[in-house]
């Protein structure tokens, strides 16, 4: 097994090296394939060999991530597999070992799943990209750091794998280079998830400073004897265990694109359509909820880091649930999906029911995913157009897609035993269960966001698919299905999200969820949340049900029934309209807050102290007072004899002039 896990971990970093640094010197002397092939066909030999190769790699790494699956999970098994002696400097100790236990067998099997069947869809998605051998690169670059980060033994290990995570996203998101939005979307996202990544940074350090390690086993089987402790810091007293986990979360919020840090997801929009799918729907901004499952043994202690955490995502939930009631482009409606079904999943983890967010993380990588690449498919049959206000009557014309996304959409809004009904809902009665102020805060907002999500959600399909066409007749003729190598991973992920919650369910948060989870999640002894949950009131338990179609029946009545009201109502309510269309103006309030005052002190310190400052009395300064003086003095040296004699006449004079004042004193 050990070698399995290795080959699990490493082929997608093989595929990214061989593409990379092959791929694209091959790729340049033999051309681009300008066929309309429909993917499946083609040899080694050409254009397309490292999309190819690259895709055959990450399917095997799929295939053995379920193999691993089932043997970790279902069997019990659990491994360590020392790969390398890294760091050891004194008392500090950071071996390279991955860390295999059902925590992570499950994220090996999204990560893998995912980015194989992105793999598939960008073979005819980029067809036409002459810059295929490096995309392909990037995307496997990608999921080998994510792999790295979910099979961490330690600290360190984990944040390599994120800030690598952090690197191919920035890469992805400004593939297209020469756009200046997609170069500004990746600056943004790699600059907001530093400042989350400081927060994690911090608390490696602090844990370090702690427990004197940051390998797991060892600071989590402490965590316990901290409980209660406080560390002296500027002044102040702080619990121990509440500032690591609230550190730690820092991190979380970045990555996973909470509230105050969430402003880098929706530009991230800018990258490529499987781009969109696999980092931003299924994987690297799930990478926070992970890192707070894994850490589990902290929050379990940290009680107000729970609540803090419960508060943020609640209100993330909430917040990008509202942004994307008006929202026009189809991925920035997705986008803000994400974000608010992140905000879901935290407040799983803040209640204590982590296995509940890791059941909703792994439903939701097939549904969203799904979602993502059927709207790269709406947007390739529409000759690049994004904006639902040009789209409308596309269902004749594309039936397939059309039913694979509404496949998406009933999964989205937690249909009844569609994925999402059973992930999303156990999530809500979950916070109802918790009994706690901060846990009925959440529920309701869920509650309310669920209404939301299911509005948006049909109002994307009606707006995109029903109705009268919108585009012009010269788009419309080109209209068409797309090709079998983009819609055969659509079937793959409709099944996940009609299917993986039914069937894994019992396994992730039923009765015998302790058994399956391991010791890949710890919960405390009064932890009984998963067992308070399936006692919950019945108006509880029908609550997101009836907030979903209630949420159909509005989106119904205003893009099909009555297409008018939406810009009745919008007109009406123009600053309401205005607010949730400029994302509550976070934009606006961070450039205000943070970006003018950075830039004005940069431009300040680089005129004044660089220019003036440093510049003036430092090199350039000294410089130019000598060359002054040389030039003085060389004027002075004229080779007249009468200057010269007016200059000692001069001296006399001042001699004389002293002598007399001096012997008068």
């Amino acid at each position: 097994m050990e070698t399995l896990f290795k080959l699990v971990v490493f082929l997608p970093l093989v595929a990214a090296l061989v593409a990379g640094l092959a791929g694209t010197r091959a790729f340049s002397k033999i051309g681009t394939n300008g066929s309309d092939d429909d993917g499946f066909h083609g040899h080694f030999d050409g254009p397309n060999w490292p999309s190819r190769l690259t895709t055959f790699f990450l399917i095997t790494a799929a295939v053995l991530s379920w193999v691993a699956f089932f043997d970790v999970a279902v069997r019990g098994h659990t491994y360590k597999v020392e790969v390398l002696s890294w760091i050891h400097s004194g008392t500090f100790a950071a071996d390279w070992t991955l860390r295999i236990d059902t925590l992570t067998a499950v994220m090996l099997v999204v990560v893998n799943t995912v980015s194989s069947i992105v793999h598939v869809y960008s073979i005819g998605y980029m067809s036409h990209d002459e810059h295929q051998p490096r995309f392909f690169a990037y995307l496997s670059l990608f999921t080998f750091a994510m792999l790295m980060l979910v099979t961490a033994d330690n600290l360190l290990q984990m944040f390599f794998g994120w800030e690598g995570v952090g690197l191919a996203s920035y890469l992805l998101i400004g593939f297209w280079y020469t756009k200046p939005s997609a170069n500004a979307a990746a600056i943004k996202a790699f600059v907001v998830n530093r400042v989350g990544d400081f927060g994690f940074a911090l608390g490696i350090f602090a844990t370090y400073k702690i427990f004197g390690s940051i390998e797991f086993d060892t600071i989590f089987s402490a965590a316990g004897e901290q409980s209660g402790k406080t560390i002296h810091f500027l002044w102040t007293d702080f619990d121990v265990m509440n500032t690591l986990a609230l550190l730690l979360f820092m991190g979380a919020m970045g990555k996973s694109a909470q509230f105050l840090l969430h402003t880098w997801l929706p530009d991230a929009m800018e990258g490529p359509t499987p781009v969109s799918a696999l980092i931003h729907a299924a994987t690297m901004v799930t990478a926070g909820v992970f890192l707070v499952a894994r850490m589990s043994p902290f929050f379990e202690v940290a009680h107000t880091a729970q609540t803090v955490v419960i508060v943020i995502g609640a209100i993330t939930a909430f917040f990008a649930a509202t942004v994307g009631l008006v929202q026009n482009d189809i991925k920035r409606v997705i986008a803000y999906s994400t974000c608010s079904q992140l905000g879901y999943m935290f407040v799983a983890m803040g209640v204590g029911a982590y296995g509940v967010g890791m059941f909703h993380l792994f439903t939701h990588a097939f549904f969203k995913a799904l979602l993502f690449l059927g709207s790269g498919s709406v947007i390739h049959a529409m000759s690049d157009e994004q904006d639902m206000r040009n789209m409308g009557g596309l269902r004749p014309h594309l039936k397939k897609t059309y039913w694979l996304m509404v496949i998406g959409t009933l999964a989205l809004t937690g249909f009844p035993l569609t994925a999402g009904y059973f992930s999303k809902d156990a999530i809500i009665e979950s916070a109802f269960a918790a009994h706690s102020g901060a846990g009925e805060f959440g529920f309701w907002l869920l509650v309310v966001a669920a209404l939301f999500t299911s509005f948006y959600s049909w109002r994307l399909i009606f707006m995109t698919f029903h109705g009268k066409p919108r585009a012009s007749k010269e788009v419309m003729k080109k209209v068409h299905e797309s090709p079998s190598i983009m819609i055969v991973p659509l079937y793959v992920l409709a099944l996940g999200a009609l299917f993986a919650g039914w069937l894994f369910k019992d396994y992730f948060i039923g009765h015998g969820e302790a058994l399956f989870w391991g010791n890949g999640i710890y919960r405390g002894a009064g932890n009984e949340i998963i067992h308070h949950m399936h006692d919950v009131p019945q108006w509880v338990v029908y609550s997101p049900f009836i907030a979903m179609v209630l949420g159909f029946a509005i989106s119904w009545l205003f893009y099909i029934k009555r297409p008018d009201l939406p810009v009745r109502i919008a007109t009406t309510n123009g600053p309401l309209y205005r607010f949730l269309l400029n994302k509550w103006y976070f934009d606006e309030i961070y450039d205000f807050l943070f970006i003018r005052p950075i830039m004005w002190l940069g431009k300040f310190l680089w005129k004044q102290g660089d220019g003036r400052i440093i510049d003036g009395f430092g090199p350039n300064g000294v410089a130019a007072r000598v060359a002054d003086v040389t030039a003085f003095m060389a004027r002075m040296q004229s080779g007249y004899v009468y200057h010269y004699a007016f200059a000692m006449l001069l001296g006399v004079a001042g001699l004389v002039t002293y002598f007399m004042f001096a012997s008068v004193s």
